[in-house]
C-alpha cells in the first residue's frame, strides 16, 4: 500500500489477493527475477513473487521511513534455477514520493544472466481517463498483437484498450495522468518500460 499525503491510494491491491504464499499477491509491487513473464523457462515472472522476505533494516524520521527487505536462494530455488544468490529491495516513503531500489548479489562461482521488473500495480480510477507522457519517438513491441518493434508516435500513450507494451530503452521520465491524478515515474538501471492494464 502506499497512500500519498493527499489521503489517496496510489498502489492498486486486488480484493481477491491471498497473503499465504500459494499464488502471487495481484497488487502492490510485485518483484520479477531472474525472469519477467513467460520469457524463459522458469515460471511467470521468476521465482520471488510468493517468496517470504525478511526485515534485514528499518528506520523512520518526522518524514520519511525506510525498510529493507531481503531474499535468498533456497533448495527449492536451486531445484528450478540452480544459482546462489541473494536480492534485496529498499523502500523509502516520504509525504509525496515512493523509492523503490531492487538488487541482486551472485553469491556463486559461474556468471548468470537474469532479467527482472518491478511489476507496479498504479491505482487509478478509471483506466479510460489514463494518459502517459514521454514515450514518444520510443520504440515497442506490442504484446496483445504479437508486433514490433514499433515506434511511438503521439505525445501522450491513452489507455483506450487493451495494453501490453515493452518499451526499449525508453530513458526519460514518464507522467501519468488520470482525471485529477498525476504521477511522475523515474527509473534507473531498467532500460525497459511495459504498459499493460
Amino acid at each position: 500500500s502506499w497512500i500519498a499525503a493527499d489521503g489517496r491510494e496510489r498502489l492498486f491491491l486486488s480484493e481477491k489477493a491471498v497473503f499465504d504464499g500459494s499464488a502471487p499477491i495481484r497488487g502492490g509491487v510485485p518483484v520479477c527475477f531472474p525472469q519477467f513473464a513467460a520469457q524463459g523457462d522458469l515460471p511467470k515472472h521468476g521465482l520471488l513473487r510468493t517468496r517470504r522476505w525478511e526485515v534485514t533494516a528499518q528506520r523512520s524520521g518526522d518524514d520519511y521511513a525506510l525498510v529493507t527487505l531481503a531474499v535468498g536462494d533456497d533448495e527449492a530455488s536451486r531445484a528450478l534455477w540452480p544459482h546462489a544468490f541473494s536480492a534485496d529491495i529498499t523502500i523509502m516513503l516520504e509525504a509525496d514520493r515512493l523509492d523503490i531500489e531492487f538488487g541482486v548479489d551472485n553469491l556463486g562461482e559461474a556468471a548468470f544472466s537474469f532479467t527482472g521488473a518491478l511489476h507496479t500495480y498504479l491505482r487509478v480510477v478509471q483506466v479510460e481517463d489514463v494518459a502517459i507522457e514521454g514515450l514518444y519517438g520510443f520504440s515497442y513491441v506490442d504484446k496483445v498483437d504479437g508486433s514490433g518493434p514499433k515506434k511511438d508516435t503521439g505525445t501522450q500513450l491513452l489507455i483506450e484498450a487493451e495494453t501490453d507494451r515493452i518499451y526499449q530503452k525508453a530513458s526519460r521520465p514518464l507522467l501519468l495522468q488520470a482525471a485529477n491524478l498525476s504521477l511522475g515515474i523515474q527509473a534507473d538501471g531498467f532500460p525497459d518500460v511495459v504498459i499493460w492494464n
